[in-house]
């Protein structure tokens, strides 16, 4: 795969993941619901739809941002401002909001799932294509230098 078509595939992912916060907008923003609720929707419903297929995605520096850009504006948007107590209000600031998610952000997730994907295909049957195709090795070398 190319570079252009996974970043195009995270763009997706990532408006996936806005369009279902969005469309939940109403419960997400609640006063009555818990912020350990909201913590644990945004687990288990939002950011499955964000990270889906990504045991194949090339992790690239600017695409970490981009997936931690996502999260981190939609976790403002989930908790709020917080009130201070000269009455001003202000943000939650990187650090407030690691600790709102027990410090997994979501590039770490998604290492986590490919190393279990890692571990689902070593213990896989030796006759499964995807395990023939990890365990592949070439038979020849290419020779130096430049094709012709």
């Amino acid at each position: 795969m190319s570079e252009a078509l996974i970043e195009e595939e995270i763009k997706e992912r990532i408006a996936s993941g806005n369009r279902f916060f969005f469309a939940n907008k109403m419960i997400f923003q609640n006063k009555i619901i818990t912020r350990k609720t909201k913590a644990r929707l945004y687990h288990t419903v939002i950011r499955p739809v964000a990270v889906y297929g990504s045991e194949c995605w090339v992790l690239t520096e600017n695409i970490k941002q981009k997936l931690l850009v996502f999260e981190r504006r939609l976790l403002r948007r989930i908790f709020c401002p917080t009130q201070k107590t000269n009455g001003e209000w202000r943000q939650k600031t990187n650090e407030e909001l690691e600790k709102v998610i027990n410090h997994e952000k979501i590039v770490r997730h998604i290492k986590r799932k490919r190393l279990s994907w890692v571990g689902h295909v070593e213990r896989m049957p030796d006759e499964r294509v995807v395990k023939s195709i990890y365990k592949w090795k070439p038979h020849a070398t290419r020779p130096k230098g430049r094709l012709r």
